[in-house]
């Protein structure tokens, strides 16, 4: 295992992340600073309160990404060192690429970038779009391929927020489209054009244990909790924000009563799926993002819930090997199953709940602020009556349609640029194997266990 990779090619990896961070250190020194301390007692009392407002949900999140999405991509038996290590990896390296791009686009100001913890939020939100796609791919890429991946899809994914968002006035709160659709078919074309026309074999080391599956469904269990603080931390402080999380929190109870009962029916023998348990429970809070801080009735929020659980439980069990016998397309994690169609139910019943509002309460019912600090639904919803509505649900399906279309083509084009020689990707029979890329204890003593009587004596003496 250890010649499978070039000693030229594993020096790629810590060459390219030193020149990053190095890179990084001269931008922050040169150009990102804090913003002034206020010395009014009102203005300091006011920061004070938005921090206290934003920062326990900012940790919640953390926890998500970091433990619970980890956790989640360890259901491959011999890949749970890679999959939590690159995910942490990806998490910090995505993020303050997303902290560049976005001071020079939207924080630049007089030769400086001003930072503060919503700018760090924004670039988390950008990295979780790549913390999804990779799901395509997991266990078959490098880690070279992984960071390319990364460099790629920020910037492209911060371009189409800025379309959907700012431009169509799309209303989405928690990501649905912006983020859960996005990353899907940009996963999904980077696989494609990374794999091609052929069939991924079936891999010995691909089918999950016991063990490491009952290791991601407490990854499933940790995002469970604390999803309604992702959905809910960008939303306006006060009844927007409280609609958010008692919505999210009943989409997602549905979603876990309705995967169960839609895995057992399944099932000849009544048993149930671990993949199903540890993907549709999440279903509900992908798909409530988009209606997540609209006035919609609790009804909804579990009717959303349940229908999401459902289509994820069903992907899985005939999309997923029907995509791959036609397409031969490679869905490693069923992101589309979990981000995809979840996201687009999503995004349409958010043109529907747009569409049957009341109108005498739409101003309370869109109170999403964009990133560009203004409202995008004010100016669609100012013109009153069915005119306005209408309007803003083509707004929605839009934007679902630009998510998809710049997504899969993007993909398509970063999956080519995968295919790169230098890039180190690994030969199929030492794919899904943590050895590759990790010092494993047990390996080292089996090899030891094979060294000649001198080798051994010498070992000793070293060790002495």
């Amino acid at each position: 295992l250890g010649m499978a990779v070039s000693p030229s090619t594993r020096r790629l990896l810590p060459l390219f992340l030193g020149l990053f961070q190095g890179a990084l250190l001269l931008f922050f020194a040169l150009f990102v600073t804090y913003d002034k301390p206020s010395a009014q007692a009102e203005d300091v009392n006011l920061v004070a309160n938005q921090l206290y407002g934003i920062f326990p949900l900012f940790q919640d999140i953390q926890v998500m990404l970091v433990v619970g999405l980890g956790l989640l991509l360890t259901f491959l038996p011999q890949y749970g060192f890679s999959a939590l290590t690159h995910n942490f990896l990806l998490l910090n390296f995505s993020t303050q690429w997303a902290l560049v791009l976005q001071g020079l686009l939207h924080h630049f100001q007089h030769g400086q970038v001003h930072l503060d913890l919503h700018n760090l939020l924004t670039a988390e939100f950008a990295a979780v779009t790549v913390l999804i796609s990779v799901g395509a791919v997991l266990g078959r890429t490098s880690p070279c391929q992984l960071l390319v991946v990364a460099a790629c899809e920020v910037p492209i994914y911060l371009a189409s927020e800025w379309a959907i968002t700012t431009q169509l006035g799309v209303l989405d709160v928690g990501g649905t489209i912006t983020i859960h659709v996005f990353s899907c078919y940009f996963g999904l074309g980077m696989s494609k054009a990374l794999f091609g026309a052929v069939q991924q074999p079936v891999h010995p080391k691909e089918t999950p244990t016991p063990r490491s599956d009952l290791l991601s469904l407490v990854g499933t269990l940790v995002l469970w909790v604390f999803w309604p603080s992702f959905v809910a931390v960008l939303c306006q402080p006060g009844d927007a924000q409280h609609r958010a999380i008692l919505n999210t929190l009943l989409a997602m109870s549905a979603s876990a009563v309705t995967t169960v009962v839609a895995s057992s029916l399944l099932e000849s023998d009544g048993k149930l799926s671990p993949g199903h348990l540890q993907n549709g429970s999440l279903a509900g809070g992908v798909a409530i993002g988009a209606v997540a801080d609209m006035a919609v009735p609790p009804v909804a929020a579990l009717a959303l819930g349940s229908l999401s659980a459902v289509a994820c439980v069903l992907g899985f069990r005939f999309l997923t090997p029907l995509l791959a016998r036609k397409l031969a397309l490679w869905d490693q994690c069923g992101i589309h199953n979990l981000h995809g169609l979840p996201g687009i139910l999503g995004a349409a019943a958010s043109a529907v709940a747009i569409l049957v509002a009341p109108e005498d309460t739409s101003g309370s019912h869109f109170s999403q602020v964009p990133p560009t600090g203004g409202n995008a639904s004010e100016a669609l919803w100012g013109e009153g009556g069915d005119h306005g509505a209408g309007r803003q649900a083509l707004c929605q399906v839009a934007g679902l349609a630009v998510a998809i279309g710049a997504s899969l083509l993007t993909g398509l084009l970063t999956g080519a640029a995968l295919r790169l020689p230098c890039l180190a990707r690994p030969p199929e029979r030492l794919c899904f194997d943590d050895s590759l890329y990790f010092k494993i204890q047990d390996q080292a003593e089996n090899s030891r266990t094979g060294d000649t009587v001198e080798e051994g004596a010498l070992a000793l003496r070293e060790r002495v």
